[in-house]
């Protein structure tokens, strides 16, 4: 499970050090893709192709199917870290998140999220408070908070 937040930057080349806990999961390859709130998402290899599977499973004929195939398969990439731990994030994938030269790297259970720290803050202003959202959701706890 990736959980935690880190601050990182962004080199000249685009390069990024990933955290060494979130490499140890990764493995050596994993993908880069879009992600639906304006940032990037890093899957694990095994979590892609199970996500990649699902949509090629979705039928064709409809267009909401084949705009999110578009949004998240053809905009991915498949991406392993250098001896240094730094990864490769493709000039149209920062572009997309807005991300110039500082990012914040946040594990988010299955995934990891990377974000320009000025779009986190602007998304997190616009969405209701923390308790607000929980209560909204029904989500059945087996525990006690």
């Amino acid at each position: 499970m990736f959980m935690n937040e880190y601050n990182h930057t962004i080199d000249a080349k685009g390069r990024m050090i990933l955290p060494a806990k979130f490499r140890e999961g990764l493995g050596n390859r994993f993908v880069l893709s879009r992600g639906i709130d304006q940032c990037l998402t890093i899957y694990p290899l095994e979590n892609w192709e199970k996500l990649a599977s699902s949509l090629q499973k979705l039928s064709f004929t409809k267009s909401s199917v084949r705009t999110l195939r578009r949004f998240l398969i053809g905009s991915s990439t498949e991406v392993e870290c250098d001896k240094q731990g730094r990864v490769l994030i493709p000039s149209h994938l920062r572009e997309y998140a807005g991300i110039k030269k500082e990012a914040l790297v946040i594990g988010t259970g299955a995934t990891i999220e990377i974000w320009s720290p000025e779009i986190l803050q602007l998304t997190n202003s616009k969405e209701e408070s923390i308790a607000e959202l929980a209560e909204s959701l029904d989500v059945p706890m087996d525990f006690e908070i």
